[in-house]
């Protein structure tokens, strides 16, 4: 693929200057100095908090601590970038283990101000509130930090837990990462052996041969099953820290209750998600059904779930596709086009492949004044497309909040899929527009189907296994036993429309989602069925939809997510407005089921 674009776009690493403009010994040893002096003189404060004071003290308190929260999130971010950009680099991994244990030691000593706010009583608090008009971003986060005032611990506890934690789960967690991402794959393609990264490998999943898609699958798991005993044991020993410190310790009613209460999501909204999604499975066991009719094959395989309907290896150079992606943003809003060509503008996109760099894709959002930051792998293929409007989604959906403080601009996990994935739905509705092809066009809505199934169905699976995982686990079952509560986790997601071999038990050893963060995958399910509920509003009221979306993302995360989907009409712990997302993905397998070739 060539890496001359007529338009400009060209794939590259990225710019992470704006963080810190070298690495070298003096510059970090200076920032740290500098973050230092800030810590020590917020410490000194310590004196004047107490419940008579005046609230002035307190906003000053909060400004202070916003600009030592952002030299962290500024330290901590350049070694979690660098590191992904080159998991192999030992200077990379250097840098990031010393941030971790500096701003960890730094993070526990203004530790004090959080938990003295928690020890306030109601009444207490109210008081001392900063007023909602000239200070809401303050305001909220002051109360938010209350929500969590009974599962916290004395400032000891607290404190010891961050250093065990910093030298315990997260360098296991780490380990993990690192296991993984130096694995290789070796596949024959065309006759000729390749060795491969996992995100090279799994591209030939959506291979339209079918030989080659299950080489692909039955290679990945492999190599991951020669690494299995250690990687379940790296799993038990996350789901007993987790219940140690999170149930045991902090009184969560539950291991998922945990993520529930970060996400600001009542345990009934979650619960009524994973309900509606386990009531839905046979919606993708019927499009398997067809889908299988259209491949000329009586059964899927579980290889065959992504397969292409149509024998297309099209591919997309980089350049068209940021353009085609900019285009379409345009066309919806030219604002968010701005938004999305400032990522490009500050060279703050790394989306080449390379050895040694973390695979998959994401979006980083450190300081409200700094454009994100985003990664992906791009190889040219056409569901590149998607994961490229996809993170631009993430980075727009920052850029929209970007008037907040630091600590009101992150959207709450469930909501911060929004901007995404409505931009991966607008990025269908181009393609199927623009096209006449009753093919191409059958081609385009499987592959939305695909995705809502990989998005929707897969993760909503995936935390409905961890909520047995763990259980089993404490239970002290062997990691025997999580394989056959896999495959039966399969069965029931599948039914009898797809075939699944075993070598797919060891599929949950391979998502780092359910190590690095226990129960965020429903966080995905969430996004995509709220995305199809709002894009269901879009087609009915056109323009006049466009101002209370783009308020939504405005918000970021500087109200409670119940109230900020209250504002346009959505009710999260109503199970027919769940269904409402999967009644859209019906009408997208009929009308795939209706196109005439």
């Amino acid at each position: 693929m060539s890496n001359h674009q007529s338009n400009g776009y060209e794939l590259s690493g990225w710019d992470l200057s704006e963080l810190l403009p070298d690495t070298q010994e003096a510059t970090i040893a200076a920032r740290v100095a500098a973050l230092e002096a800030d810590v020590q003189e917020f410490v000194a404060r310590r004196e004047q908090l107490n419940a008579e004071m005046e609230p002035a003290v307190l906003l000053d308190a909060m400004r202070q601590g916003e600009k030592i929260v952002e030299q962290i999130y500024t330290l901590g971010a350049y070694g979690s970038l660098w590191f992904s950009a080159d998991t192999q680099s030992p200077d990379a991994l250097t840098y990031r283990n010393r941030m971790q244990q500096t701003l960890t030691n730094l993070q526990n000593r203004i530790l004090f101000f959080e938990l003295w706010w928690k020890s306030l009583d109601d009444d207490e608090a109210a008081a001392l509130l900063p007023n909602a008009e000239q200070y809401p971003d303050y305001r909220f986060y002051l109360q938010d930090i209350r929500r969590t005032k009974p599962y916290t611990l004395d400032e000891k506890s607290e404190q010891i837990i961050n250093v065990k934690d910093a030298n315990g789960m997260d360098s296991v967690i780490t380990l993990y990462s690192m296991l993984t991402s130096r694995l290789e794959f070796t596949l024959e393609v065309d006759g000729e052996s390749k060795t491969l990264t996992r995100d090279a490998l799994m591209g030939y999943a959506y291979s339209p041969r079918p030989e080659l898609r299950a080489a692909t699958y039955q290679e990945l798991y492999r190599v991951y099953e020669k690494e299995a005993p250690i990687l379940a044991q790296i799993y038990a020993n996350r789901v007993r820290d987790w219940h140690a410190e999170q149930v045991e310790l902090r009184g969560y009613l539950s291991p998922i209750a945990v993520r529930n209460v970060a996400n600001d999501i009542p345990d009934e909204a979650v619960d009524a998600l994973l309900d509606v999604a386990r009531r839905n499975a046979p919606l993708f066991q019927r499009y398997f059904k067809l889908k299988a009719g259209w491949l000329g094959v009586d059964k899927l395989r579980r290889y065959d779930i992504y397969a292409p309907l149509a024998e297309s290896d099209e591919t997309k150079e980089y350049g068209d596709a940021v353009q085609l992606v900019l285009d379409t943003f345009a066309d919806f809003d030219p604002r968010v086009a701005e938004q999305a060509e400032r990522v490009f503008a500050k060279n703050h996109i790394d989306s080449e492949v390379r050895k040694g760099k973390r695979g998959g894709a994401f979006c980083a959002t450190v300081l409200p004044s700094q454009t994100p930051w985003v990664l992906m792998n791009y190889t040219g293929k056409v569901r590149d497309v998607s994961t490229l409007a996809h993170e631009l989604g993430h980075a727009i959906h920052s850029m929209m909040a970007d008037h907040h403080s630091i600590y009101t601009q992150h959207s709450t996990l469930p909501l911060a899929e929004t901007a995404s994935v409505f931009a991966e739905q607008l990025l269908t509705e181009q393609l199927l527009e623009a096209e006449s092809d009753p093919l191409v066009r059958r081609e385009i809505l499987s592959s939305a189907i695909n995705d809502a199934y990989a998005t929707v169905m897969r993760q909503a699976y995936f935390v409905i296994f961890e909520r047995d995982a763990h259980a089993a686990i404490l239970d002290n079952k062997s990691p025997e036993d999580l394989y056959t509560l896999y495959m039966e986790n399969l069965r029931e997601q599948f039914g009898d429309s797809v075939e699944v071999g075993e070598e797919f038990r060891y599929e949950w050893i391979s998502i780092p989602h359910i190590y690095n963060t226990p129960f965020y995958c429903y966080a995905y399910s969430f996004g995509q069925l709220l995305v199809l509920a709002l894009y269901r509003r879009y087609q009915q009221e056109g323009d006049a939809f466009k101002p209370g979306y783009l308020r939504l993302l405005a918000h970021g995360g500087s109200a409670r997510p119940e109230e900020i989907l209250r504002e346009v009409g959505i009710d999260m712990r109503d199970p027919a407005f769940w269904q409402g997302g999967f009644d859209v993905i019906r009408d997208m397998i009929d009308q795939l089921e209706a196109i005439e070739l």
